[in-house]
């Protein structure tokens, strides 16, 4: 079933013509691999005439969509630069072509890029004609909004501390997240990482452990050169991740490096289940 049957509002379309053919969407594209088709157009709407094209200006994107800064940004750039093979082209709304920039525009600010003129808004139909319509407003009634994580500046990272000190921060924070960093050994020169990340604690009182990690692997993702900084070397790196969060945005406020020979952190987390704040 085509994944974004859900979007498509009914009207007159652009007809393709013969100046454009069907291929197989090409395994340097992964972040058009989940979107419930295989096949798309080239030229793509872009106006990426060949493969390598698509590809090379395709996989600058690809970082964005691992941050999920919106529920529809890859549905939004694969429309795009890997549009479905259908009758027609169907071009995103621009309604969702704004709800898309509104949530990543600042994550693209925070790696340095502005929002780019090849995706100007206005470029695409109303909601009236045929296009990728954002899901109805009652998708958030249908989904929980979690709590996002935000650009912000990384935290020094502190190395000599008491487990007291730590608890006294625990008692002012919402949580405190362990997370093992190290980077992939990738033939591009894109640095990416492994993030795996184990909850210590959450006061917030609906949050999940589950959800947590996935937040915090968001804020990660999106404040890239924190992770550069906690990751000097390809040898794998663990950190406390201590925070808050204030209304609906997570803020990380202490990173702590955590070093088997300092059990200063393994004291603390232990006396956490049983500590009493002032």
């Amino acid at each position: 079933v085509f994944a974004v049957n859900g979007f498509l509002r009914v009207a007159t379309g652009l007809d393709i013509g013969l100046s454009t053919k069907c291929v197989v969407i090409p395994k340097e594209m992964g972040m058009c691999h989940k979107t419930g088709y295989s096949e798309m157009r080239l030229p793509n709407l872009m106006g990426h005439t060949s493969m390598a094209e698509v590809i090379q200006k395709s996989t600058t994107w690809q970082h964005l969509v691992h941050t999920d800064c919106h529920p529809h940004v890859r549905t939004f750039l694969c429309s795009l630069f890997a549009p479905i093979c259908l009758d027609t082209f169907i071009h995103p709304c621009r309604s969702m072509c704004l709800a898309v920039r509104e949530s990543c525009a600042p994550v693209l600010l925070c790696h340095g890029h502005p929002w780019p003129a090849s995706l100007d808004c206005n470029r695409f139909p109303g909601d009236e004609d045929m296009c990728l319509a954002p899901l109805t407003k009652d998708y958030k009634y249908l989904h929980k909004v979690l709590p996002k994580p935000t650009c912000q500046t990384c935290p020094a990272v502190e190395e000599f501390f008491t487990h007291k000190r730590v608890l006294e921060v625990f008692c002012d924070s919402n949580f405190a997240v362990k997370v093992k960093l190290s980077k992939k050994r990738t033939a591009s020169e894109d640095q990416e990482y492994n993030i795996e990340c184990q909850v210590e604690f959450i006061s917030q009182g609906s949050l999940l452990p589950y959800e947590t990690q996935s937040m915090i692997q968001q804020w990660l993702l999106i404040n890239e050169k924190c992770i550069e900084r906690m990751t000097p070397t390809h040898r794998p790196m663990v950190y406390l991740l201590v925070g808050n969060i204030e209304e609906g945005i997570i803020l990380v406020n202490q990173v702590y490096r955590w070093q088997r020979k300092d059990s200063q952190l393994t004291l603390a987390t232990q006396k956490w289940r049983y500590h009493k704040c002032l």
